[in-house]
């Protein structure tokens, strides 16, 4: 059926190729050449070049744990045209690539743009995940590069020379890629399908949830509907944060073998489990749990260690980083710099090293910093490459974190609480943050969703905002990942259906199923009796 609006609930989508054209006799197959695209208007810019090719035959499974906010999809024997819009800002010295997927064939008539991770700002390794959940819905879709290209970490642009950042590079990650984007998405659609689409949505995670609300804050009229989830909001507080239990450990002059760290991690959710009326292996009130759990206290606790080869009783160090690691950044008179991650999540698990991962060999354990947060204190904030992490002290850290909000706080912060323009042109925002985010505090979304809050008390009428118990950082953890956030999305944007709920299912370590409501920030689920295994025994307040 081309032409058709998709139900919300289509999870796969059979696009054959030899359907050649769309309702209109336009985008068939002959169409996607570059000719059909020249004369991008897209002030400040220059293309470079234009890429245009058929795609067939395109079959892909976009797992529900990849693609955060969508069910599995399953895209079969699809056909597509694939754009590449290669361009400049003269002047500065970058080359950006926008891919554009236009589907042949069954165009919902809508466009999705799909975020970023680490430092890339999209067009990386989960983006093609991304971009075929769309497509198998119906959905042009779009990633920028930024002129980055595809690493999640930053060393290849960072750096024009020792001490001077590429602050136009920087710039485009932060923000301006993301409004050429859309610009040039809704063109290339346009010039293709012969009207724009009735609808633009953006979806991200990580460094794609703070894209998408980068994108209400300063480009308002880009998308109509954004959600996302993890975002990486306060970047000069949240990244240097990475950093925060290294530091720790420099400081004891002792590095916790991982097993003690997973072992306190897993001792939280045993203590902080059933404070919610039910045990089902994740953390839920996790204020309370904060209130209650004391890690000293299984200081002299023996437990086997794989690291080590041999068992070993939990040292007092162990307790110290987990503590310093849930409470955050703090400064070297013990002022508060930052938030920590929620207790239960997993110190070792995030692009490779967690915020306290430590590795051991042959008895003895050291570091391993994050490499964004090493990355960021290296080329960003002391802009030398050479820096040695390893030295870092307390008053160094100090030093450097006040510096990285000092010198880009108004360039990648993304905490302006004014979204008035976004919700005067009826925009709609959803967000979701995992509770046992082992890479970005939960705590700094909350701190953001308040502001708004406090600046438009009935933000909640465009903009709501939802935890996440036991979640992962954009996966990981219990992987409850919201499937049903985009489609709620879609039917608030388009149907006025404002989400009053969202529904998670997860496994617990046994394997039994449950299943969950989410509700609005700041209000919490709470267990009404029955069947603990079933989202209608519990209630929002």
């Amino acid at each position: 059926m081309r032409g058709a609006r998709l139900p919300y609930s289509r999870t796969a989508l059979d696009i054959h190729k030899s359907k050649s054209t769309d309702d209109a006799g336009i985008g068939a197959l002959q169409s996607c050449s570059p000719s059909t695209f020249t004369h991008i208007d897209l002030f400040g810019s220059q293309v470079i070049s234009i890429a245009a090719n058929i795609v067939t035959n395109y079959t892909k499974t976009a797992p529900h744990r990849e693609t955060v906010h969508h069910p599995t999809i399953e895209v079969k024997n699809a056909t597509f045209c694939n754009v590449t819009v290669t361009y400049t800002h003269p002047g500065q010295g970058d080359v950006i690539n926008v891919e554009t997927w236009l589907p042949i064939g069954d165009w919902n008539q809508r466009l999705l743009a799909v975020g970023g991770g680490g430092y890339a700002a999209g067009r990386f390794v989960y983006s093609e995940l991304a971009m075929a959940a769309a497509l198998g819905q119906g959905f042009a879709t779009v990633t920028t590069d930024a002129g980055l290209g595809e690493s999640v970490l930053a060393h290849d642009w960072a750096l024009l020379s020792p001490g001077n950042v590429n602050l136009y590079k920087l710039h485009n990650l932060a923000s301006r890629s993301l409004h050429d984007e859309s610009i040039i998405a809704k063109s290339v659609i346009k010039k293709f399908y012969g009207k724009a689409p009735e609808y633009s949505y953006w979806s991200g995670c990580s460094q794609g949830g703070r894209q998408g609300l980068m994108l209400a804050q300063r480009y308002p009229s880009a998308y109509d509907g954004i959600v996302a989830t993890a975002p990486a909001l306060n970047w000069g507080e949240l990244v240097p944060g990475f950093f925060w239990p290294q530091v720790i450990m420099n400081e004891l002059g002792e590095y916790p073998a991982p097993c003690e760290l997973s072992y306190l991690a897993e001792a939280a959710v045993g203590a902080c489990d059933g404070l919610d009326g039910v045990v089902d292996g994740v953390i839920s009130h996790m204020d309370k749990c904060e209130a209650s759990f004391d890690s000293f206290s299984y200081v002299g606790t023996e437990l086997e260690c794989s690291e080590l080869g041999r068992s070993i009783k939990l040292s007092r160090a162990a307790a110290v980083v987990a503590n310093a690691t849930w409470s955050g950044p703090r400064g070297s008179d013990g002022n508060f710099l930052w938030y920590g991650i929620g207790y239960g999540s997993s110190f070792q698990e995030a692009f490779g090293a967690g915020v306290a991962t430590t590795q051991c060999s042959q008895g003895k354990c050291v570091g391993v910093p994050s490499l964004l947060g090493t990355q960021w204190l290296q080329l960003f904030v002391e802009k030398n490459p050479a820096f040695d992490v390893k030295e870092v002290t307390r008053t160094d850290f100090e030093r450097l974190f006040h510096t990285s909000v000092l010198e880009y706080s108004t360039v990648l912060g993304t905490r302006d609480p004014d979204l008035s323009a976004f919700r005067n042109r009826g925009g709609k925002i959803l967000s979701f943050h995992g509770l046992n985010d082992q890479l970005i505090p939960y705590k700094g979304t909350d701190q953001y969703y308040d502001s708004v809050l406090r600046h438009a008390p009935a933000a909640r009428d465009f903009y709501r905002y939802f935890h996440i118990p036991g979640y992962g950082h954009c996966a990981g953890g219990n992987h409850a990942s919201p499937m049903t956030g985009f489609s709620q999305l879609r039917a608030w944007v388009e149907q006025g259906k404002a989400p009053e709920t969202v529904k998670i299912q997860f496994k617990n370590a046994q394997g039994k199923e449950f299943h969950r409501l989410l509700c609005p920030y700041p209000q919490q689920a709470h267990f009404n009796g029955g069947d603990s295994t079933k989202a209608n025994s519990f209630v929002c307040r």
